[in-house]
């Protein structure tokens, strides 16, 4: 289940990166990223560039294995350049996934890291990828950061579905000793309106993680605004530095934290 319409995140790919285009004119593409340690603005971008294409490759030739993707993973070459030269090129591979995407439509069969092997998942991945580096950007550049409310609803929905396949106990076995006994997870959004139902209950008392929305007492509660919420989700920023409130075990919320991440 989404939130949003298979053509709203492909052109949520292109808004993204349009924003985030805006965010680095005249700016020192050289400064680190506190969010993603060990890169810099210009190394975030090639990234999110880079990937970007990655995924239009992936989808245009219908692939069955994963592409390689070391030319967006090792970042060692783009030290600090010029935003001029970024532009134009983030620009462009956006373009190439969006218009690939819906040249494929959202049913088209192909590898996906996770289950499901349809291009809807590199049209929802790749919205909030784009919009989650953005973020990135912005807090190292020291500028505004906000987000329409439908993508960030879908957003958290999206980390939460994520983050608890099933397969990520293959992955990472370290995420068993989560699970016990009255061990629950409150996130509510304080600045939205009750029809949104923007309320999650993560619940790691049975034998895997689940999510729900729901409004439910929970052995710790994160209240918040939603663009808060969505930044503490993805460890972007800390549930203690004042921007949420954490109520109740917050031990249990650190705990979770340090063992559950994407993105």
């Amino acid at each position: 289940m989404t939130r949003m319409t298979f053509d709203r995140h492909c052109g949520e790919i292109v808004a993204q990166t349009d924003l985030l285009r805006s965010h680095i004119q005249g700016a020192d593409l050289s400064v680190p990223v506190p969010s993603c340690p060990g890169w810099t603005v210009n190394q975030l971008l090639r990234h999110l560039g880079g990937a970007q294409r990655w995924a239009a490759e992936t989808v245009r030739g219908r692939v069955t294995e994963p592409l390689p993707e070391g030319h967006f993973r090792d970042l060692s070459p783009y030290v600090g350049e010029d935003p001029a030269i970024l532009d134009g090129w983030l620009a462009e591979g956006a373009g190439e996934l969006a218009d690939a995407l819906r040249e494929a439509g959202p049913d088209a069969e192909l590898w996906t890291p996770v289950p499901g092997e349809r291009t809807a998942f590199y049209a929802r991945r790749f919205a909030h990828e784009t919009a989650l580096h953005r973020a990135d950007a912005a807090l190292a550049l020291g500028v505004p950061y906000d987000l329409d409310e439908e993508v960030a609803l879908d957003a958290v929905d999206e980390w939460l579905s994520l983050g608890s396949l099933p397969m990520m106990f293959d992955h990472h076995p370290e995420l068993r000793e989560l699970l016990g006994p009255g061990r629950t997870l409150h996130f509510h959004a304080t600045n939205t309106a009750p029809e949104a139902a923007a309320e999650w209950v993560v619940d790691l008392t049975g034998d895997g993680i689940t999510w729900r929305r729901a409004h439910e007492k929970a052995a710790v509660a994160v209240r918040g605004p939603l663009v808060e919420l969505l930044l503490t989700l993805y460890r972007r920023r800390s549930p203690h530095d004042g921007t949420v409130e954490v109520i109740g075990d917050a031990k249990l919320l650190d705990f979770w934290q340090e063992r559950v991440a994407f993105g």
